[in-house]
């Protein structure tokens, strides 16, 4: 029905895509924080949850966690929002806490800590465990995307890929070497996964030339 190129281009610029938005994961977040009950209290809606909306991000720095400062002939500078202290959000918001963290926080945990810390969603935990497959489970899931190396954001498309769900139709996946800088155990997973999107009913066409996927194909 598709193809898709699975290369290593960026899957954004800026630091509001996060690994969390892009594997469709922090809207379900965010409606678990809406859910509790000091939340339903206070009338907070998963809306109050959100980085990118007014309402309950950090108003000085608008929900990015750091300032950028723009220099006339030089790179920009960034720092921390130190309003916020690089949580995203105002204090308020930060005082909903989900198994004793506020989302700021959650913001903060890599894949791997995130997947146990969210074991009980599957929803939530699936993809973020799928990354910690692929070798890239020391990720945050708040890092901004403008911050991931090339093999990184296409470990990032591999996972969401993988985790599609019913929705999912058969598709050609092109990958132009995708072992480049791994590891050899990080090889042999991308092996499994990569079998895993054939099982499923698709096609992985790879441009390689590591003889331990050409021995797989």
């Amino acid at each position: 029905k598709r193809a898709l190129s699975v290369d290593q281009s960026p899957i954004g610029r800026t630091p509001r895509s996060v690994p969390a938005t892009f594997l469709g994961i922090w809207d379900d977040i965010r409606r678990l924080y809406a859910a509790l009950p000091e939340a339903k209290i206070r009338g907070y809606t998963a809306a109050r949850f959100s980085f990118n909306t007014g309402g309950g991000r950090c108003p000085v720095c608008e929900g990015q966690g750091a300032i950028v400062s723009e220099m006339s002939f030089l790179p920009e500078v960034i720092t921390a929002c130190e309003a916020c202290g690089g949580s995203r959000f105002e204090p308020a918001t930060l005082e909903i806490r989900y198994r004793g963290l506020h989302i700021g926080e959650v913001l903060h945990l890599s894949a791997a800590d995130a997947a146990q810390h969210f074991a009980s969603h599957p929803k939530i935990a699936r993809p973020l465990a799928t990354l910690d497959d692929l070798g890239v489970g020391y990720l945050q899931i708040g890092q901004g995307s403008n911050t991931l190396s090339g093999g990184e954001a296409q470990r990032l498309k591999l996972a969401a890929e993988l985790t599609a769900g019913t929705l999912h139709e058969p598709t050609v996946y092109v990958l132009d070497e995708p072992t480049t800088g791994l590891h050899f155990a990080d090889i042999d997973q991308l092996m499994v996964s990569l079998n895993e999107l054939c099982d499923a009913g698709n096609t992985v066409l790879v441009i390689e030339h590591n003889l331990d996927v050409i021995k797989c194909a």
